[in-house]
């Protein structure tokens, strides 16, 4: 489903008001926020798509790391995950959704989070993902609206895993891409969670279908500010950009681009493959993280120093026009 449908179909849904939502439709925040008292909120986010990778295992990982994304890029604690669960079990060994189970197992172990439940169904395509609860402050909630003039954005994982799972798909992904991309793919998002908290971060979103450049403009938009963004300090994985002039894009990207592109400056000697990533989905992608320019680079070296994570500064937040990028 492109971003113009799902924006359309909410649109017209009549969504009843409850002031114990803190963070709903409203701002197309990564999770909800239901709170229960002074000091305690509930975060809750679900997520499930077809393999990605060949390997059940590895796409249980990141099925889940992708899930548990949301809950920190709220600067929640995910506590519960139910697995939803779609497979083919008349025609597929039982072992592989044992496998994918196992996979999302190991990162809810890793995570912290306890496996309470979940629902499957029979289906012909495989499908698995994770709804998780978790618990955060009321007051300490990142959204994507509070973005503020003079901050920095700084990225924790590389672009092109969409790229790259079509050119595994077409049997054209090298050991090496698709190593670097399964291993970020399934690095939980976390400790960069946990750090931007402590340095005082403004707003964060997580980087995934809708690519890039639109989870930066639904921050833009909801924070009603502009954003600049240097396009060479945007981190790639490898071999993204030979695909891309191979032309191995998804069909998300395409209309990724159609949405979002009217909101975009882009630098006429930019190269049109880096755009294409740009627009690429990514799944388990990283935190997009909008916080005070003097803490910028400290969490860049923090997390290089304390967890042996990249991090890059990929741009700032500028007054306008609000609500759309410069890429420059």
């Amino acid at each position: 489903m492109g971003p113009e449908d799902l924006d359309q179909i909410l649109k017209d849904l009549p969504i009843p008001k409850d002031p114990k939502v803190l963070v709903g439709l409203d701002t197309s925040d990564d999770a909800g926020v239901y709170q229960l008292s002074e000091e305690v909120a509930l975060v809750q986010t679900v997520d499930f798509f077809t393999p990605i990778v060949d390997d059940p295992f590895t796409f249980g990982q990141i099925a889940v790391a992708n899930a548990l994304s949301d809950v920190y890029a709220m600067g929640g604690t995910p506590l519960t995950g139910m697995n939803l669960v779609a497979f083919p079990i008349k025609v597929l060994p039982s072992s592989i959704l044992k496998d994918i189970l196992l996979g999302g197992l190991s990162k809810m172990k890793e995570a912290g989070v306890a496996l309470v439940g979940g629902h499957s169904v029979e289906d012909p395509e495989i499908k698995y993902g994770l709804a998780v609860t978790g618990l955060i402050h009321p007051q300490k909630i990142l959204t994507n609206a509070k973005s503020k003039v003079g901050d920095q954005l700084v990225l924790t994982k590389p672009l092109g895993t969409g790229i790259i799972a079509t050119a595994l798909k077409g049997g054209m992904a090298s050991e090496e891409a698709v190593r670097k991309s399964v291993e970020s793919m399934v690095t939980l998002n976390r400790t960069p969670s946990e750090w931007m908290k402590k340095l005082g971060a403004h707003a964060c979103t997580d980087i995934t279908g809708f690519s890039f450049i639109g989870h930066a403009l639904e921050m833009a938009l909801a924070s009603q500010v502009g954003m600049v963004i240097h396009s060479k300090n945007i981190p790639l994985l490898p071999e993204a950009m030979e695909y891309a002039r191979l032309g191995l894009l998804t069909g998300g990207g395409n209309s990724n681009r159609q949405f979002f592109s009217c909101r975009v400056e882009a630098d006429t000697n930019l190269s049109p493959l880096l755009m294409d990533i740009l627009y690429d989905p990514q799944t388990s992608g990283g935190l997009l993280i909008s916080l005070p320019s003097d803490q910028a680079q400290n969490l860049v070296e923090t997390l290089k120093k304390e967890a042996q994570m990249d991090a890059w500064i990929v741009g700032q937040v500028v007054e306008g026009p609000p609500g759309k990028i410069q890429i420059i």
